[in-house]
């Protein structure tokens, strides 16, 4: 599982999309959270789907699509059709957070990563049941640890504003970027407790 976190653009809706293509096309993360209240990331979403299926890309209007597309296509053009709507298809895993009281929750090695726009509105029940607590609400990028507890905030995008939590086998691990999406830290953050259980069938 791959987690990426996505500070506020602050107007650098480039630099938000070259994070969001790096992150689903080189890094292959499985969700991105956008930790801040604009709509930037909507935004380069919908730019995104509509270069790929054209106008009106929601999901609602893909029967409509595959009507205008497909009733008098070539085997070529059905198959290029199904590609876009399939790339389309994978720009779920971008979200926003829904407002500022909002939280974004992930389950990682176990451990509980909560997510926010602004730490000062966390509480006493996000902080006890959390091991990562990222919040947007910061120009710098920061990484401490408080306790057994990890606070991240990926700053902005003028700065730094990407980081990925990736869940493997010895436990959590942190990759920072810069804006240009190359690697300056990574290190890791909590340790396995134990052996993992892996469930028959898994691959």
């Amino acid at each position: 599982m791959r987690l990426g976190l996505l500070g506020p653009a602050v107007g650098r809706e480039d630099s938000l999309e070259r994070a969001m293509r790096f992150l689903q096309m080189e890094v292959d993360a499985h969700r991105v959270v956008y930790l801040d209240l604009d709509d930037a990331l909507d935004r380069v979403v919908r730019r995104w789907a509509e270069a790929l299926v054209g106008p009106e890309p929601g999901e609602a209007a893909i029967f409509a699509r595959a009507a205008q597309h497909c009733v008098e296509a070539s085997a070529e053009q059905i198959d290029r059709f199904i590609f876009a709507e399939r790339e389309r298809n994978r720009l779920q895993i971008f979200e926003s957070l829904a407002g500022q009281d909002c939280r974004a929750i992930e389950l990682l090695h176990g451990r509980v990563v909560v997510m926010i726009y602004d730490k000062a509105l966390l509480d006493e029940e996000d902080i006890v049941a959390a091991s990562v607590l990222a919040f947007g609400k910061s120009r710098e990028p920061l990484v401490k640890q408080v306790g057994s507890r990890w606070f991240l905030s990926p700053g902005t995008l003028e700065h730094f504003g990407l980081m990925v939590l990736e869940d493997l086998d010895d436990g959590i691990h942190l990759i920072q970027y810069d804006t240009l999406c190359r690697e300056v830290r990574r290190e890791r953050l909590i340790a396995a407790r134990g052996p993992r259980l892996r469930v028959s069938g898994e691959g």
